[in-house]
């Protein structure tokens, strides 16, 4: 029943987790723990993990530590277990780039921002058409593809989103067309396009224009967009949110977002699709957290760091009845904006990084937090949210141990294999800098949930794909006590701005061996997981291409300075 719900987001690269029970209650035993662990050598503004042991991060171009080819990195591959970087070396300029994986695992990164020199050999050209391909390896001779002559996108993008369709492709999904604090009729970019390109609703290969993006200027940089399981689309911005149907280019408008709050840039909240399960018979329930009230039309300098971020957090079941019954509001325990909603294996959500105050910006003028100019108070305390639990009681910082780096503008943040959770960046500067109140951040953190510390299950014998419908086995070791296993698909997705593009966890039926040794898979609680594995759902092919589409786009559109 999960796989076929899975159909319909499309092939994924996801990692495959194996949770068990003891007892009928979880057998998570430990504490958190948080270790500040490596150097990112560029600084995270973007990140995505890409296989078992690999992450990649990028930045815009500026003159980070990291070196290669006689000039600064503004792009890294992460070794998740040795703690350490490789220079990779994109083209263009990849500043507030959105990201999103084919069906075949291959990572699409997109659009970007003008030309930048910021010295000799330090130079980054224009990137809001680019198109950048990372197909990750066990080795380090992989790097960034792209050509903008013959790969890009029909028309200039700055702070995009994207998502992946239940056939594999990629729609890339707004922006502005130049640079700007915050989006406005004159630069805004209220279109859409597909990759690879189709022939679809009259436009071969091109744009296609959203009425969305139109009425939501003007705070609607980088929208949430979200794949649900009949294959349309949960798109929110600024303080609307609506469906989209792709296949017939419909767009369907939802109750807007409660208490006149804002939640995409320069506003950021943090909004998620919460885990798909049998118990809510894989029913898609919206959350969206923090965000800020204020007036969006102001002069850029009429927005502070003294400005209140909002705490509220809002789910909205999207069925017919859940969308007639309206939002439901709570609280987190502090107001927040960009913030980072992680997804654990447990069915939990993890709230991190963040501030309480200001907007998402260059400088502390922008955004700030609790703490004092010496930075030896700790930033933001992380909660864990459980969505089954009674209102009012969902929120936790309990065990949690707090960060003393401040995760602000351009910081992210990822599940990862082990089921630990990667903290990286923060850069709320024109340039790289040591001084200041926020300097430039490059250490990397992991948080260790308390299911780290068990024993846990393991698994052998994970297929590099699984198609739809079908069944697979697994062998499983498992420690003594246990009662039940279940199975979760968790797609890691890309993460940057506090936006998660793709993020999603699906629990999948299971059924355990009378030896209890195998495993067999055609999803059930939360508990302790086992390291994850990646898998393909689907064959693993392509998706769809239109070559006829392709060259249409081509000859109708310009690649912009490098023509």
């Amino acid at each position: 029943m999960a796989l076929a719900i899975s159909l319909r987001f499309g092939s994924f690269l996801a990692l495959l987790h194996c949770t068990m029970l003891v007892g009928g209650v979880s057998s998570a035993g430990g504490r958190w723990r948080l270790v500040q662990e490596g150097n990112s050598g560029v600084s995270a503004m973007q990140l995505a993990v890409v296989s078992e042991t690999k992450a990649v991060i990028f930045d815009k171009v500026e003159a980070n530590p990291l070196q290669t080819n006689g000039h600064s990195a503004w792009a890294a591959e992460i070794d998740l277990p040795s703690r350490t970087v490789r220079a990779l070396n994109p083209i263009t300029n990849t500043w507030c780039a959105t990201g999103s994986f084919l069906s075949n695992g291959t990572l699409i990164h997109s659009a970007g921002n003008p030309f930048v020199n910021i010295s000799q050999g330090d130079i980054g050209p224009d990137g809001r058409q680019a198109i950048r391909m990372f197909e990750p390896c066990t080795d380090a001779s992989c790097d960034i593809i792209e050509g903008v002559q013959h790969l890009r996108l029909t028309s200039r993008r700055w702070y995009a989103s994207s998502a992946r369709l239940d056939d594999g492709s990629v729609l890339i999904y707004g922006g502005s067309m130049y640079n700007a604090f915050i989006n406005n009729v004159t630069i805004n970019n209220p279109t859409f396009e597909f990759f690879p390109p189709k022939n679809i609703h009259g436009f071969n290969g091109l744009q296609i224009p959203t009425k969305f993006m139109e009425e939501t200027v003007n705070g609607n940089h980088f929208p949430n967009v979200h794949t649900l399981p009949d294959g349309r689309l949960f798109v929110s911005a600024n303080r609307q949110a609506m469906i989209y149907d792709w296949k017939t280019n419909t767009e369907i408008r939802l109750p807007g977002i409660p208490n006149g709050v804002r939640i995409s840039s320069p506003f950021s909240a943090a909004a998620v699709l919460l885990p798909l399960t049998q118990a809510n018979n894989f029913t898609p329930e919206i959350m969206i957290c923090g965000g800020s009230v204020v007036d969006d039309t102001l002069e850029d300098i009429q927005y502070s760091s003294q400005l209140p971020a909002s705490s509220q957090c809002a789910r909205l079941v999207l069925t017919q009845a859940g969308i007639a019954a309206g939002w439901k509001v709570e609280s987190m325990p502090q107001p927040r904006l960009m913030v980072e909603l992680i997804l654990l294996p447990d069915g939990r959500v993890l709230a991190v990084n963040g501030a309480q105050t200001g907007v998402a910006g260059y400088n502390s003028t922008f955004n700030a937090v609790e703490l004092e100019s010496n930075a030896d108070k700790p930033a933001l305390t992380a909660a864990v949210y459980d969505p089954d639990a009674p209102i009012g009681r969902r929120f936790s910082s309990a065990g949690i141990p707090a960060s003393k780096i401040p995760r602000m503008y351009h910081s992210t943040a990822s599940l990862t294999p082990d089921g630990s959770v990667l903290l990286a960046g923060s850069n709320p500067n024109v340039q790289f800098t040591t001084e200041g109140r926020f300097p430039s951040e490059y250490r990397m953190e992991f948080l260790s949930p308390p299911y780290m510390f068990s024993n846990r299950p393991t698994v052998s014998g994970v297929p590099a794909t699984v198609d739809f419908g079908k069944t697979f086995t697994l062998n499983i070791n498992l420690p003594p006590n246990v009662r039940d296993v279940s199975v979760s698909l968790i797609d890691l997705g890309f993460a940057t701005h506090g936006v998660h593009m793709d993020q999603k966890l699906v629990q999948l039926q299971s059924t355990l061996s009378r030896n209890r040794k195998t495993l067999q898979i055609t999803a059930p609680r939360d508990g302790v997981p086992s390291v994850g594995h990646k898998v393909l759902i689907g064959t693993g092919a392509s998706p769809p291409v239109d070559q006829g589409a392709i060259d249409n786009m081509l000859r109708q559109t310009s690649a912009g300075p490098w023509d």
